[in-house]
């Protein structure tokens, strides 16, 4: 059997699945670093905790109720959304925040950037034009 065949396979296999996403990966990773924890550990519950993860994440991959894990998927997003810009990218995070502050348009919830030391200024809600005013 060649390697090409093999992919063919595998591609066709694949078909009409979730496949990977930031989920299934998110949860990959963190078996892997359970993994990693009990090499130095050596507990049986960890190993047991990192295996039942791994079996999830590749569940997911393979999945073919592909709506309702796209689902699951945005949900997570929307919750680790925030925090995935300091992970990928702690510096330019860290500097963005001493640069601007942030703030949300009181009529519509929209979230806007301000720069700093600027004193108190009127803002302007870019989605629903409502003007307040903000200390930036």
């Amino acid at each position: 059997m060649s390697k090409q065949s093999i992919l063919d396979r595998l591609a066709t296999w694949m078909r009409g699945r979730n496949g990977s996403d930031e989920l299934g990966n998110t949860v990959l990773g963190f078996s892997v670093l359970l993994l990693l924890i009990n090499v130095f550990a050596r507990t049986q519950w960890l190993s047991l905790v990192a295996f039942i993860a791994a079996v999830y994440a590749c569940w997911r991959t393979s999945s073919k109720n592909v709506a309702q894990r796209r689902e699951e998927n945005r949900a997570f997003l929307k919750l680790v959304g925030p925090l995935a810009t300091w992970v990928h990218n702690p510096a330019a995070s860290f500097a963005e925040l001493r640069s601007y502050r942030h703030l949300t348009c009181p009529s519509c919830h929209q979230k806007m950037r301000v720069p700093r030391g600027k004193g108190k200024m009127r803002v302007t809600c870019p989605s629903c034009h409502k003007k307040f005013d903000a200390r930036s």
